[in-house]
């Protein structure tokens, strides 16, 4: 075999005229990670333990290593083709794929520093963390691959087959589209699901830190400022309010 070719970023399927890989494993792979970022970040917020987060986060930063060198050996993607393999493959560009991919590794390798090797832990690195769950979220649900969108955007000419066909100039399908009244209770639901999350980080008691922390971040100054002087009012109150001194000489 030519190793140039062994090694060459990719799949070269008769019938596509650029490089490609099987948009199904990506989807499955994309799953998995998610789940594993998921119990991670409970595991933070309710057993108050970083330990599962820092194995998940070593796997995910050595497999998107893998990935954009060569994802024939990524073990997500392995481990997702046993899954799919049954299943007719969905080839998408492989050079798009490997852009999105390595927006992954440089938010991993950052987060494997901060969070294994200097464990640091704050709301902003919280914040990536989700990111990259709703990254990974939206290609295992939707198949939308925002990096694929994004390689899109900057490249000069259009890339081949990004995943759902979304490259290709295409007529929407009736099916596709919405009513009006479909468009309205789609518009409704999300408000009421927005605010369902707004209410449930900054309504809900502080029972877990990260409670705590998302809350603060989605409060306003002024109220936090009311909390801060409350709190600096009952701490007063404790110390003067037990006054135990006599009158009585």
């Amino acid at each position: 075999m030519d190793m140039r070719t062994h090694f060459a970023y990719g799949e070269k399927v008769p019938g596509y005229e650029v490089r490609v890989l099987n948009e199904r494993e990506a989807r499955g792979a994309a799953a998995l990670l998610f789940v594993g970022a998921f119990l991670g970040l409970m595991n933070g917020v309710m057993l108050h333990t970083a330990v599962f987060s820092k194995y998940f986060v070593t796997f995910f930063a050595i497999d998107f290593t893998i990935r954009i060198i060569q994802p024939r050996y990524a073990p997500s993607l392995l481990i997702a083709r046993f899954f799919v393999r049954n299943q007719k493959p969905e080839y998408v560009g492989a050079a798009q794929k490997r852009f999105a991919w390595a927006l992954g590794f440089i938010l991993a390798w950052p987060m494997f520093y901060y969070l294994v090797i200097d464990f640091q832990p704050n709301p902003l690195k919280v914040l990536v963390c989700l990111i990259c769950m709703a990254l990974l979220f939206f290609e295992s649900a939707f198949s939308i691959c925002l990096g694929c969108k994004l390689f899109e955007w900057i490249k000069r000419k259009d890339p081949k087959y990004c995943p759902g066909g979304a490259c290709e100039l295409q007529i929407k399908e009736p099916v596709q589209k919405f009513t009006p009244a479909q468009a309205t209770i789609a518009l409704v639901t999300t408000a009421i699901l927005g605010y369902g999350v707004y209410g449930y980080f900054t309504k809900l008691p502080d029972r877990t830190i990260f409670m705590r922390k998302m809350k603060s971040l989605m409060m306003s100054k002024e109220a936090l400022a009311r909390i801060k002087a409350a709190k600096a009012k009952a701490e007063e109150d404790a110390i003067f309010g037990d006054d135990d001194f006599d009158d009585d000489e």
